[in-house]
């Protein structure tokens, strides 16, 4: 005859550890944040009007020969370059596509504002004439 041991599913269930909770509070704020930089996290502030957005980055401490803006389609990236005292990585994706040729952009007391300009959507209709 054989006997195996029963254990109740209330007393088997792990009790997660204090380590293993903190690594799975930090495992999910990593995965959940939006915009990753090395150094402290940049503040920006978004507003638009019927013709741009501005968008405004706390960047101290660069100045704006290290800085790399790039737009492509509706997303702005801006980078610090190696030289630079500190780093920056951010992306942001916008819900229209800008044009950069009526976009500027200023840094002014480690304060970095964009003015993109919205891109305005030429009509491709053409017209069909009934015979």
């Amino acid at each position: 005859m054989f006997f195996t041991p029963v254990m109740r599913r209330a007393t088997y269930a792990p009790q997660l550890r204090g380590v293993d909770q903190q690594l799975e509070r930090w495992l999910g704020e990593a995965l959940q944040a939006p915009v990753k930089t090395t150094a402290k996290a940049a503040a920006a502030a978004l507003s638009q009007d019927e013709k741009s957005y501005t968008l405004s980055f706390d960047v101290p401490g660069v100045s704006k020969e290290q800085l790399s803006i790039g737009i492509e389609a509706n997303v702005v990236r801006i980078e610090s370059l190696k030289d630079a005292p500190r780093r920056y990585q951010l992306a942001y994706e916008l819900p229209q596509d800008i044009d950069a040729t009526s976009s500027e952009a200023r840094l002014e007391l480690g304060v970095l504002t964009l003015k993109l300009g919205k891109l305005v959507a030429a009509s491709r209709v053409t017209p069909l004439t009934i015979v």
